[in-house]
């Protein structure tokens, strides 16, 4: 029996690239953000994980879904597979690290050996429309 992770992140380009975070103790970078609280919406849960991973405030009126997504979930036995909700949005403040987070980066197509499995999915698409370079 598959079991799913359910994630809500964001997917934020700066010049053809996309905004990427690695956690303490992970050897890939994933798209910022994590799982809902219960009784959160999306949008709620996006503003706190990103708050809480890069200190900045997600701008509420520019959130817009951007795909779905779905993979094996890394570090995970093979029946557990993340199923991931993205979102583009704008925010404001200065990116910081969170607690929990190792670094972040801008990312291009060229680094597909640094992201995540659903992460090659993601870019793939976001490759396919243009966004990435």
């Amino acid at each position: 029996m598959v079991r799913y992770i359910d994630k809500i992140a964001l997917m934020y380009f700066k010049d053809g690239k996309v905004l990427m975070t690695q956690k303490r103790g992970r050897s890939v970078f994933y798209n910022p953000g994590g799982k809902p609280d219960e009784g959160e919406t999306d949008e709620q849960a996006l503003i706190r994980e990103i708050k809480e991973e890069l200190s900045v405030d997600i701008i509420p009126e520019t959130i817009k879904l951007y795909g779905r997504f779905q993979a094996h979930a890394d570090a995970e036995p093979d029946d557990v597979m993340v199923r991931m909700t993205l979102y583009s949005a704008e925010f404001i403040g200065t990116l910081k690290s969170g607690r929990e987070e190792k670094e972040f980066a801008y990312l291009g197509y060229s680094d597909l050996d640094k992201i995540s499995a659903i992460g090659l999915l993601i870019f793939a698409d976001a490759h396919e429309k243009g966004l990435l370079k």
